[in-house]
């Protein structure tokens, strides 16, 4: 029996890429910028990441001027 905690899909979606076009600005620019690996920073670009500390959050925000909810969206239902 597969649990459907198992099956279900991130629900959280990152905008970083958005912000960044809207800024004219690079991934390895952010990472430079924030100090945050560039893997790190592809992996939230991409929605691959599996956690995201506060503090890169707050780092992101900082370098962006932008809120949190500027750089994710909770996607109810998502699969």
């Amino acid at each position: 029996m597969m649990y459907a905690w198992k099956r279900r899909r991130t629900m959280i979606k990152f905008k970083v890429k958005v912000m960044l076009a809207m800024r004219d600005m690079t991934q390895k620019e952010l990472a430079e910028r924030t100090g945050i690996r560039p893997p790190t920073v592809s992996a939230i670009c991409t929605g691959s990441v599996k956690h995201l500390p506060v503090e890169a959050l707050d780092k992101i925000c900082d370098v962006l001027d932008c809120q949190p909810a500027d750089l994710m969206e909770f996607v109810k239902g998502a699969e």
